[in-house]
């Protein structure tokens, strides 16, 4: 029996389990190329942040920032990003966004999980179907002769939808755990890289003074800290105005 043969018997259940099938196998094959980049450089770029760290925040910071298309690298920089921030601070950045990423890495779970449910139902209500249209068509008149005789085969068909459905979702539910697995990995590596780039943190502090870039304001306007003696002063403006409208008036003594 090839496989149009096998789906066309299994009866009009086939065409919602082939939906499911395909959505299943997309969520599939886009998670195992996630978790393949993933598993392939997350290491590489845990091992260069936190060597780099120990001597130059700022060449840490960078080497993070190069492998933010990395939930590892997004994860390591969003601390290294800020401008100035205490221990407290920089956990708390850490831990932000770790939850973030590790929601991103469940994504695709839930249509996983909604084919594990449906497939197998809607194989047994395909078989349902299929046995309640073969006991349609026995009549009690044709029982024990050759008009009968194809009742067995009927039946067997109607059970094509149900085992459909558990191949279906028997398969999702083997990535569904691998998928979890790697999630439950990852969990793992961004508390242990997190603790150790933490550790760096309080035991070897940045110099922000040297970590701060200078940003450059839009022509026209000066710095503040440059033209500080050019402020604005209401005491010498008065002073001035009261000095031309009156010429004759002594100075005040002091």
């Amino acid at each position: 029996m090839d496989i149009v043969d096998w789906f066309n018997k299994g009866g009009p259940a086939m065409w919602p389990l082939l939906a499911l099938s395909v959505l299943a196998v997309s969520v599939i094959f886009e998670r195992l190329w996630f978790w393949l980049q993933i598993l392939t450089q997350e290491s590489q770029i845990v091992n260069q942040v936190l060597k780099a760290a120990s001597n130059n925040w700022s060449k840490a910071a960078e080497i993070a920032r190069k492998a933010t298309n990395q939930p590892i690298g997004r994860f390591l920089y969003a601390p290294l990003s800020l401008s100035k921030a205490d221990a407290e601070t920089f956990r708390l950045a850490l831990e932000a966004t770790a939850e973030d990423e590790i929601a991103g890495m469940r994504r695709g779970e839930k249509i996983l999980e909604l084919v594990i449910a449906l497939s197998p139902l809607l194989g047994l209500l395909g078989t349902v179907l299929g046995l309640i249209q073969s006991l349609f068509a026995i009549k009690l008149g044709d029982l024990g002769t050759d008009a009968a005789a194809g009742v067995p085969k009927g039946i067997g068909e109607s059970l094509i939808s149900t085992a459909t459905g558990l191949l279906v979702a028997i398969a999702a539910l083997v990535f569904y755990r691998l998928f979890q697995a790697f999630v439950v990995n990852q969990v793992k590596i961004f508390r242990k890289a997190g603790n150790d780039l933490e550790l760096l943190y309080r035991q070897y502090p940045p110099d922000f003074s040297n970590l701060a870039t200078e940003k450059s304001l839009p022509s026209g306007i000066e710095n503040t800290s440059s033209s500080k003696q050019n402020r604005f002063n209401p005491r010498r403006l008065k002073r001035k105005n009261t000095a031309s409208e009156n010429p004759d008036l002594p100075p005040k003594s002091h």
